[in-house]
C-alpha cells in the first residue's frame, strides 16, 4: 500500500487478469486498508508488523493473511492470532540460522523470510526451515521496471523457482 494509487492498480489488475493471477496486497497497516484491498480484489494480505484486527478481518472474510513479525513473541502471537504464515521481517538482519532456531520450539509455525532474500541466500532459508520466500525488490527490480525489462524479471522469477525445486528436491520434498 506504499505505491501510489495502489487501490487503483490492485482493481485495474484484477479487472485486466481475473482469476489467472492470485493477487495480494502488501504494506497493509490496519483493519480498514485490508478490508478495501479486499474489495479492490486483493487474495491475500501481507503485512509489515501484527495486527490482530487485520488478521482477525482476514479470517472473517476466508483470506490469506502474513503479518510481519521480528521477535520469537510476535511470530508466536501472530501465529496464535490465526495468521496462514508469519512474514519474518527484516530477514536479512536474523539470517537462516534465526530460522533453523525457531524451527526447534516452534515446528508448527510457517514461516516466510522476507528482506533481504536474494538468489544467494534463498536456499539457505529454505533449508534452515522458510515454508517459502518473500521476495520484493531483488525479483521486481526498480530498474528492471523503470526499463519495462519484463524479460529480466521473468529470469529472475525462473531462477528463483528452480532454486525453490531444487531445494526441496534436496530436502526429499519437505520446507
Amino acid at each position: 500500500m506504499s505505491v501510489p494509487n495502489a487501490l487503483e492498480v490492485l482493481g485495474r489488475v484484477r479487472q485486466a487478469l481475473g482469476d489467472r493471477v492470485l493477487l495480494g496486497a502488501g504494506t497493509v497497516l490496519d483493519a480498514e486498508t485490508a478490508r478495501a484491498v479486499l474489495l479492490a480484489g486483493a487474495e491475500y494480505i501481507v503485512a509489515p508488523t501484527v495486527n490482530l484486527e487485520v488478521i482477525r478481518l482476514c479470517q472473517r472474510y476466508d483470506k490469506l493473511v502474513m503479518p510481519g513479525a521480528f521477535t520469537p513473541t510476535e511470530i508466536l502471537s501472530a501465529w496464535e492470532a490465526g495468521a496462514d504464515i508469519v512474514k519474518v521481517f527484516p530477514a536479512d538482519v536474523v539470517g537462516p540460522a534465526f530460522f533453523k532456531a525457531m524451527r526447534g520450539p516452534l515446528p508448527q509455525i510457517r514461516m516466510m523470510p522476507t528482506g533481504g532474500v536474494d538468489l544467494n541466500s534463498a536456499a539457505a532459508f529454505l533449508k534452515a526451515g522458510a515454508c517459502c520466500l518473500g521476495v520484493g525488490g531483488q525479483l521486481v527490480e526498480p530498474k528492471s521496471v523503470a526499463e519495462r525489462n519484463f524479460d529480466r524479471i521473468r529470469d529472475l522469477a525462473n531462477q528463483y523457482v528452480a532454486i525453490v525445486k531444487r531445494t526441496r528436491e534436496e530436502m526429499g520434498g519437505a520446507g
